[in-house]
């Protein structure tokens, strides 16, 4: 009996230990995603928000009436965790959730006058943690950065949008 491991083939390019944390963008983003969250959280727990539905409300302050779908990915949120975020936004009277009607099947959710007031409390808090990111960053590096990030988007997203 043999009780040699059994390696895999040689995989091409650097592992991870090669790379390293610090050059491995997935792990940078998360961190960053992370840090940028806990900051907020505070502030969110005394307006009673969650990151689901502060995702929620900041997304349909820009685009509104989309639908449960469409919300879930650009909220960066599991339908099921966007809908229990629905939920409880919809019973504080901060989203409305109506019947799609093109089509039946889909349902539209839109913020409401109190929702929309509710994140308009939050933004400045908001704003302030996104300068914070790119303090000591200039107007040329922060573009070129935003637009990297874009482009890495188009390449792995799952929708058109």
């Amino acid at each position: 009996m043999n009780d040699q491991p059994v390696l895999s083939e040689k995989q091409e390019g650097p592992t991870l230990g090669e790379i390293g944390l610090q050059h491995f963008a997935p792990y940078l983003m998360n961190r960053i995603m992370g840090r940028y969250n806990a900051s907020l959280r505070d502030d969110l727990a005394k307006m009673g928000l969650t990151t689901p539905k502060m995702r929620t409300l900041a997304v349909l302050s820009v685009i509104d009436s989309l639908t449960i779908g469409q919300l879930a990915v650009y909220a960066v949120v599991d339908v099921s965790t966007l809908s229990r975020a629905l939920d409880s936004l919809e019973a504080e009277g901060l989203v409305r959730r109506v019947p799609d009607p093109v089509d039946s099947r889909s349902t539209r959710v839109s913020i409401t006058v109190s929702g929309r007031a509710t994140f308009e409390k939050l933004w400045p808090t908001m704003r302030s943690s996104y300068e914070r990111m790119f303090a000591g960053i200039g107007a040329d590096e922060r573009s070129a950065f935003v637009s990297t990030l874009q482009k890495i988007l188009i390449n792995i997203r799952k929708h058109d949008f």
